[in-house]
């Protein structure tokens, strides 16, 4: 029954049309879809998804820049010049330390990680060093042997560390601006913002975040040159001094000490009490990349001697470091290493805190710019921006022309040795 219709429908006169016309309709379709693709209009929905936050990873123990070190136990008699070196030279820079201490808690961390125990053991040493008299190179020896075991200091692949130079500036300056006075040296701006690490429960290890607010955003603060190209800047920071060169007090933001001899003869001592966060490029460094200086000529010395006679060029170059160091008046004994205590010249030695505990006792073995023995007992109390790494050192050489001379002409290779308590427990990198 189905099947008649469809057979009268092939059989009759019409059918060769239809079949011609559902073939045209075909090949339409076929074409269109071919040549004229339909339009899709893209519409983009917001659609709240919640996305499950992975838990906060732990603090690395060690930080990406940072290199493991070793400190490996040693005998006094190893140490070079042990015998002779003058020791109770540097009691004055380890009873500075131990000042430090007398005002901390006992149970306050020594070091990176407590790697100088706690404060708690360096009392009955301190107490012990209070006794000895000055010269008493013997007697102190004796307390070294006692309360100390010496580890030797070193990377994974070396002993061998960079030992650099500084020393304590000394400027011409005077309170007022005038004509001959008229390069500013700053106190901390009124607007600078550091990052508390640890009301953040931040790493200690983990740099400085340093900068200003703006609007609700905490920004880098100004780099050197928007500072000294800044005539308003005066307005956010107060000009401790004025001082006639722009080279000294460029070279005062690298060592960051001296001292300002003002008009009256009088001097007043000056010291670092912050910077602007952002990273330091050495002015050496800058004029050999420069050209302007040849391989062999970048101590601080001929550095100087070239900005001087290159004014114009000086300062242009001397903006392409773009940290900037920020002071404070230092009244009394000085100048102040970053552990708060006063400097010993020759006995005070600036060091990356990561890996040497402040205050601690070092045994240094290297040699002075002229090739001259540097075998001696030091005392880390300072620190700098350009002092990383685990064997790395900057030997405070003190004030003056002399001081001057060698610390701008030092790099030297060497090594050390760490002195801790014998209450404190090795080092877990100790082997």
């Amino acid at each position: 029954m189905t099947g008649r219709p469809f057979s009268t429908f092939i059989n009759s006169p019409a059918a060769p049309l239809a079949v011609a016309a559902f073939i045209g309709f075909a090949a339409g379709l076929l074409f269109a879809a071919l040549f004229f693709p339909p339009r899709i209009e893209r519409v983009e929905v917001e659609v709240e998804v919640e996305v499950p936050v992975p838990p906060a990873p732990e603090p690395p123990s060690v930080l990406p820049d940072e290199t493991a070190a070793i400190y490996a136990p040693t005998e006094f008699e190893t140490l070079a010049n042990w015998m002779s070196d003058s020791v109770s030279d540097a009691l004055p820079a380890l009873l500075a330390a131990c000042s430090i201490f007398d005002g901390q808690n006992d149970a306050e961390p020594v070091g990176p990680s407590g790697l100088g125990g706690t404060v708690a053991d360096w009392r009955t040493p301190c107490a012990a060093l209070a006794t000895v008299q000055p010269g008493d190179d013997d007697s102190v020896r004796a307390l070294l042997r006692d309360f100390f075991v010496p580890y030797a200091v070193s990377a994974p692949d070396t002993a061998d560390g960079t030992f650099t130079g500084y020393y304590e500036a000394s400027l011409n300056g005077a309170l007022t601006r005038s004509e001959k006075y008229n390069v500013p040296l700053y106190a901390p701006p009124r607007d600078l913002v550091e990052l508390d690490r640890r009301a953040f429960d931040l790493p200690p290890q983990m740099p400085q975040v340093i900068g200003r607010v703006d609007g609700r955003r905490l920004i880098p603060y100004d780099d050197r040159a928007a500072i000294e190209n800044t005539e308003a800047f005066a307005d956010r920071a107060e000009v401790l001094a004025w001082v006639d060169d722009p080279v000294d007090a460029h070279l005062l933001h690298i060592q960051g000490s001296g001292r300002v001899r003002l008009p009256d003869g009088s001097e007043r001592r000056i010291g670092y009490a912050a910077n602007n966060g952002l990273r330091f490029r050495g002015i050496g460094g800058i004029l050999l990349t420069a050209g302007e200086l040849g391989p062999g000529q970048g101590s601080m010395p001929s550095v100087a001697d070239w900005l001087r006679a290159n004014p114009d060029a000086s300062r242009r170059y001397m903006a392409q470091n773009p940290r900037y160091i920020f002071f404070r008046w230092i009244d009394g004994p000085g100048p102040i290493g970053a552990m708060g205590a006063p400097l010993t010249p020759r006995r005070s030695l600036a060091v990356d805190p990561r890996y040497i505990p402040y205050g601690a006792p070092l045994w240094l073995d290297t040699v002075d710019p002229d090739g001259e023995p540097l075998e001696r007992l030091m005392v880390a109390l300072d620190t700098g921006s350009a002092i990383r790494g685990v064997v790395r050192g900057d030997f405070f050489w003190g004030a003056g022309a002399q001081a001057f001379a060698k610390a701008g002409r030092m790099k030297s290779t060497g090594r050390y040795a760490l002195f801790l308590p014998r209450t404190v427990a090795p080092p877990a990198q100790a082997q």
